[in-house]
């Protein structure tokens, strides 16, 4: 993970009303919502062209700006998106993935630009699984947990808590993040005035319940529903506990 994110940012929502508009809204609506999106998902795009499939950062960052003019702006790809079929996510990873084959197909040949793939089996991408890519999921985790971070250090601002997020750090987060040791309740007990070992106990409790629903608040605006947030939050922490 990043360092402590000690910023709270609106983690832009991608609800599959936000993918509609971005896929057939008026020219302004589609333009600010493809925006969020792009902002959202890029940086795991990202990791998947640099980490997985080998490309240096410019060569990744060229086929994204190829991707996203060629595929994203001239053929529609998000109009293509159907929720039916499973998540955005999947749906893009896998729409990339096609493409960046296309173009390594195409380089070798020595041709000017990818082929333009059928409507068809763009509309069927989402029906099937991409190949797993561990460099996407952990940025996707990444990114979700530092906005859950970021939410939970706000709320205990505003609610005169730092207490909690600071117990939160030196127990949880910093051992995390830092690979250090969580610090003894022993020092937390002087530290805090807690009046005695369960007493800290409880607030670390207190603090962990926080952030669990900072997290769930953040996978709550892409998630299509209550099943799919469960889901999702089990994935997110088995791509963490997984390292």
């Amino acid at each position: 993970m990043n360092d402590r994110n000690q910023h709270g940012g609106a983690f832009p929502a991608t609800a599959w009303s936000l993918v509609g508009r971005a896929g057939s809204a008026t020219s302004a609506e589609r333009s600010a919502a493809l925006n969020v999106l792009l902002t959202r998902y890029l940086p795991a795009l990202r990791a998947r062209l640099v980490l997985e499939k080998g490309l240096r950062e410019s060569e990744a960052e060229d086929l994204l700006q190829d991707f996203i003019a060629q595929k994203i702006l001239e053929q529609d790809l998000i109009a293509q998106a159907d929720r039916a079929k499973g998540r955005f996510r999947t749906f893009v990873l896998t729409a990339l993935d096609r493409y960046a084959i296309d173009r390594t197909r195409f380089d070798r040949a020595s041709k000017r630009s990818a082929p333009h793939a059928d409507a068809e089996a763009l509309a069927d991408v989402a029906a099937r699984d991409s190949e797993p890519s561990r460099a996407f999921d952990r940025q996707w985790a990444r990114q979700v947990i530092d906005e859950a971070v970021a939410r939970m250090n706000a709320h205990c601002q505003a609610t005169g808590r730092l207490d909690l997020w600071e117990l939160f750090c030196c127990r949880i987060l910093d051992p995390a993040l830092a690979d250090v040791p969580p610090e003894p309740y022993e020092r937390l007990i002087e530290r805090f005035k807690f009046a005695s070992p369960g007493a800290a106990s409880n607030a670390l409790v207190t603090a962990k319940r926080m952030f669990e629903r900072s997290l769930r608040s953040v996978v709550r605006e892409y998630a299509a529903d209550e099943n799919e947030i469960e889901a999702e939050l089990a994935e997110l922490r088995a791509v963490v506990c997984g390292g």
